[in-house]
């Protein structure tokens, strides 16, 4: 029983396991606990509503130096919609007129809580406000955090945001795709391509012009993101060494350099090709050439056919030459509205000759073909080495004229306005809780008191175990192994432990009582006989074998006791010899007591002897007790 508790309890750590797998890839990582909600209500003093948990939501409040804050919980001011058009758009969707409207998530639902939806599918949405304050890249480190929630998943659209870039002429109403910018940061989605932004606008030094950088694709599966409907977090931490994190749900899934791991790279090369630089006319850049001095042999024939008929094929037999191959469907009847003057004379289908089926083939046999053994074909001069090889031409490098080295590109241009440009193919996208600020542990608070209580109470509102375990096994189909195993284990080893077992004729024999049988005076002769012709057969064996002399008396004294038990059992069973000869039938109260003589018999020998001494006397255990008897 110890061993089947291991068991069972090994089965119940595998389901713990896989659950434990399941809410890991929830959390992805998490590393925020939210904290008592109950103690950050007492120093809120908004609207307070109780949610279906018990949880009282308040708005969050920045705990720290902020440069732009947005919850959409009270009225929605400062806010501005772009009354601009699209450029190079057709006019029918060039307009900026996508529906915006703030109100409360679909699912998972905080009473209180509200955020900023985009409503229209297939038009273009442009939302913008200026930021409390500038943010200046200094000294600080530039942290932008945000929410979102595909409400109804997305099939092509995005949900990213830009910081504008501060400038005299910047006019939020006329905000559009080609409004300078410093980042653009989030995810955008588009067919199976599943994308998480982050670009910045870097000023060439010399020129003045701004090309855009993109940070290198995360290697993290993003798709969940978008499917689950549920609101996940997205930050951007920019920091003065010149670094870059960007993390879903507190999870960082990429960071890289500014320096080294933006598309294309910030700093030029040094040097570049020279574009009037060209090959040279006689140039060689063959490093194999046919070799002049070879001459095509005298016996090169050059006309011999690559196949010949083979002249040793002969014709199948039973092969019908008169028969073709097809002929006309013998069921086929021409449709009434055939009309032979438009349609021509009608002819019947051809099918394959229903004679052709059984014999080798039909019509006239032709030889097959084979290959030509004189066939050489055209010749070619073998290739040698090009002496005259130079090699693969390339133009030379020239010092680069437009080179310059930003050893800094976080000192980017100021920012003052963010805005959202978006176009969609799916409606209801819910944004919510803005911050740029500078410190992580402000951005960390805040996402504790907005998006850590979306969190709780979606994880509240999640489905059953069971449910989890079948969505997690249509994520990843190798469960459904591990269920079965799970499930499997416990049932076989309660089979296997608890199943009463069947007895068999083994262990009925071994545990019937040993009763002793009333042997006749014949019996005893025969099992004497046939022991002494044992003991002839051990003599004759020691002849031929050369034993060592200890091996050899054992048997010899085993043969004596034997032979001696013999006679006392003879004895025992039979007073005299001349009494009962060859009688069959003896006294049922001689039966019974030498039975039960036989019987103490017995078990003295059990009890005294050995399992060495009973094994090695088979036989004679054997006429006592036969197996009849157990």
């Amino acid at each position: 029983m110890h061993f089947q508790w291991d068991w069972l309890c090994l089965g119940v750590l595998i389901i713990g396991s896989v659950t434990a797998e399941i809410e890991n890839e929830e959390i992805l990582g998490a590393d925020v606990e939210v904290e008592d909600f109950d103690k950050q209500s007492q120093e809120a003093d908004v609207d307070e509503d109780e949610s279906s948990l018990g949880i009282v939501y308040q708005t969050p409040k920045p705990t720290g130096e902020v440069y732009f804050t947005e919850t959409f919980d009270g009225v929605l001011t400062g806010w501005i919609l772009s009354k601009t058009k699209k450029e190079d758009t057709d006019d029918n969707i060039a307009k900026y007129d996508g529906r915006w409207e703030v109100e409360e998530l679909k699912e998972n639902t905080v009473r209180g809580d509200r955020g900023l939806v985009l409503k229209s599918v297939a038009k273009h949405h442009a939302i913008s406000t200026m930021l409390t304050k500038a943010f200046i890249f200094d000294n600080k480190p530039l942290i932008v955090q945000y929410e979102v929630n595909f409400q109804e998943g997305i099939d092509c659209g995005g949900a990213y945001i830009k910081l504008l870039s501060s400038s005299n002429d910047l006019n939020l109403e006329y905000f559009f795709d080609k409004t300078p910018y410093t980042i653009m940061f989030g995810p955008d989605k588009c067919g199976e391509d599943y994308k998480l932004h982050f670009i910045f606008r870097h000023k060439n030094p010399k020129t003045g012009e701004y090309d855009e950088k993109h940070a290198k694709r995360p290697d993290v599966d993003l798709k969940k993101f978008y499917l689950d409907k549920k609101t996940h977090l997205y930050t951007l931490v920019l920091k003065p060494d010149d670094t870059f994190e960007m993390l879903i749900d507190q999870t960082v899934v990429s960071k890289g350099s500014l320096l080294e791991d933006m598309v294309p790279p910030v700093n030029p090369p040094r040097e570049i090709e020279d574009p009037a630089d060209k090959k040279p006319d006689d140039w060689d850049e063959r490093p194999k050439i046919p070799d002049p001095n070879a001459v095509k042999p005298d016996d090169w024939d050059e006309d011999e056919p690559s196949k010949i008929e083979d002249l040793d094929a002969v014709k199948p037999k039973g092969w019908l030459d008169d028969e073709p191959q097809y002929v006309p469907d013998p069921n086929a009847k021409k449709p009434k509205d055939w009309d032979e003057e438009m349609d021509g004379e009608w002819e019947a289908p051809q099918i394959p000759n229903p004679k052709c089926e059984t014999a080798p083939g039909c019509g006239i046999w032709v030889r097959p073909m084979k290959n030509n053994p004189k066939y050489k074909g055209k010749w070619k001069a073998p290739m040698i080495d090009n002496p005259n090889y130079q090699g693969i031409w390339s133009p030379r490098k020239i010092p680069n004229p437009d080179y310059f080295e930003d050893s800094h590109p976080f000192e980017m241009t100021a920012v003052s306005a963010i805005g959202l440009e978006l176009w969609s193919m799916t409606s209801d996208i819910y944004f919510d809780n803005f911050i740029i600020c500078s410190e992580k542990e402000v951005a960390d608070r805040w996402a504790a008191d907005g998006w850590g209580l979306k969190k709780l109470v979606a994880s509240a509102n999640e489905p059953g175990m069971f449910s989890q375990l079948v969505t997690a096994a249509e994520d990843h189909p190798w469960l459904w192994v591990l269920y079965v195993l799970t499930l499997a284990l416990p049932i076989g080893l309660g089979v296997l432990f608890c199943w009463p077992a069947k007895k068999t004729d083994e262990d009925i024999e071994f545990k019937k009582p040993a009763i002793s049988k009333a042997i006749t005076k014949g019996e005893i002769k025969q099992d004497r006989e046939e022991l002494e012709d044992d003991e002839i057969d051990l003599e004759e064996e020691k002849d031929n074998e050369d034993i060592v002399e200890d091996e050899r008396r054992e048997p010899e004294e085993t043969k004596g006791e034997l032979v001696k038990d013999t006679q006392k059992m003879e004895r025992e069973a039979s007073p005299s010899e001349d009494e009962g000869e060859g009688v069959e039938d003896i006294d049922e109260e001689e039966e019974n007591g030498v039975a039960d003589g036989g019987q103490e018999e017995g078990d003295k020998s059990n009890k005294s002897g050995s399992e060495d001494e009973v094994s090695s006397f088979p036989l004679f255990s054997s006429c006592l007790f036969p197996s009849s008897q157990f």
